[in-house]
C-alpha cells in the first residue's frame, strides 16, 4: 500500500497525524482517504476549487507531482507520498 508522510507543519494542526497507508492507485483517491482519517486536513492541502494550495507540494517517490489541479498522478503499492506545507515568514 502507498504510504503518505507529512511534515511537522501539518502535524502542528493535527497532533495525531502519522504516516498513513492508503489503498488508492491515484493521488486524488489517496487524498480522499486521508481526509476520512483526518477530517479537515484537506482544507490545509487543497483550495476551495480542489486544487493543491500554492504553498503545498506533494512528492511521489521523490518527484514533485506535475499536475496541481487534477491530482491524477498514479501511485503504486510501494509508493512514498510526501505532503509538504511550505512555511513563510521572516
Amino acid at each position: 500500500m502507498p504510504v503518505v508522510k507529512f511534515t511537522y507543519a501539518l502535524k502542528r494542526f493535527f497532533p495525531g497525524l502519522k504516516d498513513t497507508q492508503a489503498k488508492s492507485v491515484v493521488l486524488s483517491g489517496v487524498l480522499d482517504e486521508i481526509e476520512i482519517s483526518y477530517p479537515g486536513i484537506s482544507n490545509y492541502i487543497l483550495d476551495e476549487q480542489g486544487n493543491l494550495r500554492r504553498h503545498v507540494n506533494i512528492f511521489v517517490n521523490g518527484s514533485m507531482i506535475p499536475d496541481r489541479t487534477k491530482l491524477n498522478s498514479p501511485v503504486s503499492e510501494k509508493s512514498e507520498i510526501h505532503i509538504i506545507q511550505a512555511l513563510s515568514g521572516g
